[in-house]
């Protein structure tokens, strides 16, 4: 049994004047990816998507990476670990929705931004995910997508 509560997410990038930008999402003064707390019979990848749609109003994720993750260290008091997937947006434009919950966005702005302004803008224990997300952008690039590789949450 896992001794952590799990939390997934995603941290989106694209393209802007052929630079990667990530997506960036700000609670308080708090700047984190997209991401929340996986059900329990909800499989992380599954999590992660519906998180970013439901944060972010962002659909058809390009997963042209595979559904490799990293996790962070434990956090919270020990208590809690996020996991990010990588992937490609086409879109650029950001929703902040209203979570039915709260009666208002979880999230109080959003930004894409280059690695430099993303990296000064994250927790010490997010930074290292960036950079592994950075790693593989850098070396396989952005590229066109198949799709096959587009994962969307289907509700019924």
């Amino acid at each position: 049994m896992n001794q952590f509560r799990l939390s997934a997410g995603v941290i989106v990038v694209r393209r802007v004047a052929g630079i990667p930008h990530y997506l960036l999402v700000r609670a308080f003064n708090y700047w984190d990816f997209p991401k929340g707390m996986v059900h329990a019979d909800e499989e992380p990848l599954a999590a992660a998507v519906r998180e970013v749609e439901e944060e972010t109003a962002l659909r058809d994720l390009v997963f042209r990476w595979g559904k490799d993750f990293r996790e962070t260290e434990p956090y919270r008091n020990g208590i809690k670990v996020a996991r990010y997937y990588l992937a490609e947006s086409e879109r650029g434009e950001v929703t902040l929705l209203i979570n039915p919950e709260l009666g208002h966005p979880e999230h109080d702005a959003s930004a894409w931004l280059p690695l430099d302004k993303a990296r000064a803008l994250l927790a010490d224990r997010v930074k290292p995910i960036l950079e592994w997300a950075q790693g593989i952008v850098k070396f396989v690039g952005l590229a066109t997508t198949r799709s096959t590789d587009v994962i969307r949450l289907v509700t019924c």
